[in-house]
């Protein structure tokens, strides 16, 4: 699991805005600046969105031939031995030496890839924080975690805040990128609120809790009247598209939803909080990549490493924040994932209790929810 962010930063203002800003503009397949200090950048766009012409262009602004930029773990899946003592979340750089955007995007997707090893790419060297907030981009952007990197050079680092405003290309510094998800989980406040009777919980309320930047909702499931004296029976449950909408048999999200609602609605009172992370963190589309690579045999860590993620991003700190505003500081975690409770311990939420909760496998998940056990943990 990623290392989950543990303090509030002091961050610029505008902080929340310009990582929002240049995350649309990564989307497209439009460049953004980073910089580190007064004198070092870098223009960066999202490897998957390569195309022969934006490289040209990279190669034109910044006066060097760009890099690629994959994580470590997506370079070992392409068969690229590291140096010795590189970590293993370590971002690798490699030398395009004119290679096509296809060649690019091959390397950053292993569903459009043919087959192609790094074999004859060449290490190179990239600095090394503005490539691991490129490749932090990438993932805030919901895009795969892979960069086009191009330094750049002494004329435009004499002020690389002032070119990139003058070549109206957004600019942003690598402290904001490392900062962004703390920032984001601290500013959530409340939205919106209703009743909504759901099937085996009819007294429910619903809360949303949106980010001051504006990005996706978390919602509250409040079910009766907790009392905040008390520990609460609390489900944390990540959005799955596929199982909690479409009724997936590839999973049993949409199962544990359900499940944990009627537990809750049968013990009186308790809360869901569903959060928006979809895929263990990776998002709808990168989790889409990640079945059709289970679909060749990889189980669910395997195919996420395989796309360049850890096997899980997900963070609790916006769980953690939402139990904090409603004023819930004490829990008993209805989950069969250790790692929860150790997600919300580190933000300060008390778990005096893990409740044990997992429902039946079919034939088409018992191999994911063996794979939980194994790789992740899982208690059933």
């Amino acid at each position: 699991m990623m290392t989950q962010p543990q303090a509030a930063p002091v961050v610029r203002k505008t902080m929340l805005r310009d990582v929002d800003r240049a995350l649309a503009e990564l989307r497209r397949g439009a460049p953004v600046v980073l910089i580190d200090g007064d004198s070092a950048g870098a223009i960066v766009q999202a490897a998957e969105t390569a195309s022969d012409s934006g490289l040209a262009a990279l190669q034109r602004l910044a006066g060097v031939e760009p890099l690629l930029l994959l994580t470590g773990r997506r370079a070992a899946a392409l068969g690229l031995q590291p140096p010795a003592n590189t970590a293993e979340d370590a971002v690798v750089a490699l030398g395009l030496s004119g290679r096509s955007a296809r060649r690019v995007v091959e390397l950053a997707d292993p569903t459009a890839s043919s087959g192609q090893t790094l074999r004859s790419y060449q290490l190179a060297e990239a600095p090394a924080t503005l490539a691991a907030s490129a490749i932090d981009l990438a993932k805030l952007a919901r895009l795969l975690p892979a960069a086009i990197l191009a330094p750049l050079g002494a004329k435009q680092n004499t002020d690389p805040s002032r070119w990139a405003r003058e070549q109206e290309i957004p600019v942003l510094a690598h402290t904001d990128v490392q900062a962004y998800r703390v920032v984001a989980a601290r500013s959530l406040v409340r939205v919106a609120e209703a009743r909504v009777p759901l099937r085996g919980a009819e007294d429910t309320r619903l809360i949303a809790f949106r980010p001051e930047d504006g990005g996706s909702e978390h919602m509250a499931l409040i079910i009766g009247d907790p009392d905040p004296g008390t520990p609460v029976l609390v489900r944390l449950h990540s959005e799955c598209f596929t199982g909690d909408l479409l009724n997936s048999l590839r999973c049993d999200c949409g199962d544990q939803l359900r499940g944990a609602i009627e537990a809750i609605g049968k013990s009186g009172a308790g809360v869901v909080l569903y959060l928006t992370q979809e895929g263990r963190g990776i998002g709808l589309v990168n989790k889409l990549r990640a079945y059709a690579l289970q679909d060749r045999g990889a189980d669910t860590a395997e195919a996420n490493e395989t796309l360049g993620f850890d096997a899980d991003e997900r963070i609790y700190l916006p769980a953690a924040e939402m139990l904090r505003q409603m004023g819930y500081a004490r829990v008993r975690l209805l989950t069969n994932n250790p790692e929860k409770v150790v997600g919300l311990k580190r933000f300060d939420v008390e778990v005096v209790e893990r409740v044990p909760h997992s429902v039946p496998s079919n034939s088409h998940n018992d191999f994911y929810l063996a794979t939980k056990a194994r790789r992740f943990g899982h208690i059933f």
